[in-house]
C-alpha cells in the first residue's frame, strides 16, 4: 500500500513511522531486525530506509602514490527493503538519491524495486560527499530533487529512457520528497524554498516528510505556507530527540536548525549526557503529542540506531 494511502485509510488518526539506517558493511541484517522488533508494537503501516553515497578514500599503494577509491558504507537498502515487507508485513520506503547514480542506474533501481513490489519512494538529491563544500552530481545524473522526481514520475506513466521501448509497464510508485521547515541551507530564502518544493509536487510527488525540528511552530507555520503556496499533499513531521550536550551545536551545524532558547537551557542545565538525554527525550515526547493533538498526518521518527529513546518516546505518546 503506498505512503497515501495509510494516510487516507487513518481518516486523520495520527500514524507513527520509523527510518532506520542500513548496517555498516560487513554488519548482519539482523541488527535491523533487532531495532524494528523492538518498535512493531507501535504498528507502523511504512518504514523508511535510508540510502548513503559513496565515500572516497586515498590507498596507498606500493609506489608511495595515494590511489582515490570510492566506496559505499552502509550497502543494501533495496534488499533491507525487501526483508523488511517480507518479515514484517509492512510497508517499506527506500530512500533514492541522485548522487551517486546515472539516470540509467536509477531507472534500474526503480525496475528493481517496481518487480519486488516496493510501491513508495523517497526522492532526494542527497549530500555532498565529505569534503566537498557543494553537491557534486554523477556525470549524466541528476542534479536536482526534482529531476529525480520526473523521472520518477514519468516511469509511472510508462516513459523509459530507450526511446524505442513502445508502450512500456507504467510503475506505481508513491513518491514522497523532503521538506524544510527552516528552509534548505542552499536556498536563498524560504519563499524560493517552498517554490522549490511546490515543483516537486506539481512534478508528482504525493507526500512531505520535514527535517527534523525542535519548535513545533516552525513545523504548523510551515503547513500554513505551504498550504497558501497551493500545495494540499500531505506533510508528515521528522522528529529526532537529542541525546548528547555535544549535539547542541553539531545538530544546528550539520542540519542548520535552530533549537529554541527554553530547550537549550534545560540542556545545559543537565549535569551528563544521561541527564542530557532524559531532558531531549521529554522534549521529543512534548512535541509528538502537540503535534498529534494537531491531527499531523503521522510522526516520523529518525531512529539513528538509538532504538530504546525511540521506543520510549513512542510509548509516552501512544
Amino acid at each position: 500500500m503506498k505512503v497515501t494511502e495509510h494516510i487516507q485509510k487513518a481518516k486523520g488518526k495520527t500514524l507513527v513511522s520509523f527510518e532506520v539506517l542500513p548496517p555498516l558493511k560487513g554488519g548482519s541484517m539482523q541488527a535491523i531486525f533487532k531495532t524494528l522488533d523492538a518498535l512493531m508494537e507501535f504498528k507502523p503501516p511504512f518504514i523508511d530506509v535510508t540510502y548513503h553515497r559513496e565515500e572516497f578514500i586515498y590507498k596507498k599503494r606500493p609506489s608511495g602514490y595515494y590511489e582515490k577509491t570510492a566506496i559505499r558504507k552502509r550497502p543494501g537498502t533495496v534488499g533491507i527493503c525487501a526483508a523488511i515487507m517480507h518479515r514484517y508485513g509492512v510497508d517499506a520506503v527506500p530512500h533514492l538519491i541522485c548522487g551517486g547514480f546515472t539516470v540509467e542506474e536509477t531507472e534500474n533501481a526503480l525496475i528493481d524495486l517496481n518487480f519486488l513490489g516496493i510501491n513508495n519512494v523517497l526522492a532526494l538529491r542527497g549530500d555532498a560527499r565529505q569534503f566537498e563544500d557543494k553537491f557534486i552530481p554523477e556525470e549524466e545524473g541528476h542534479k536536482y530533487a526534482l529531476d529525480l522526481v520526473r523521472q520518477i514520475a514519468g516511469m509511472n506513466h510508462g516513459k523509459y529512457l530507450d526511446l524505442n521501448i513502445q508502450n512500456g509497464e507504467p510503475t506505481d510508485f508513491c513518491i514522497g520528497v523532503a521538506g524544510y521547515p527552516e528552509k534548505h541551507f542552499e536556498a536563498p530564502n524560504f519563499a524560493a524554498d517552498l517554490q522549490f518544493t511546490k515543483e516537486k509536487v506539481e512534478a508528482g510527488a504525493g507526500y512531505i516528510v520535514t527535517q527534523m525540528f525542535f519548535d513545533n511552530n516552525k513545523y504548523f507555520e510551515y503547513v500554513n505556507a505551504c498550504r497558501a503556496a497551493g500545495i494540499d499533499v500531505p506533510i508528515v513531521p521528522g522528529l529526532k530527540p537529542l541525546t548528547r550536550k555535544y549535539q547542541l551545536n553539531a545538530i544546528p551545524r550539520k542540519f542548520f536548525i535552530n533549537l529554541p532558547e527554553e530547550f537549550v537551557q534545560e540542556v545545559q542545565k543537565a549535569k551528563d549526557d544521561e541527564a542530557v538525554k532524559q531532558v531531549g527525550i521529554e522534549w521529543c515526547i512534548a512535541q509528538s503529542k502537540a503535534l498529534k493533538a494537531a491531527g499531523a498526518p503521522c510522526l516520523h521518527y529518525y531512529t539513528m540506531g538509538d532504538t530504546e529513546t525511540v521506543k520510549k518516546i513512542a510509548e509516552a505518546v501512544a
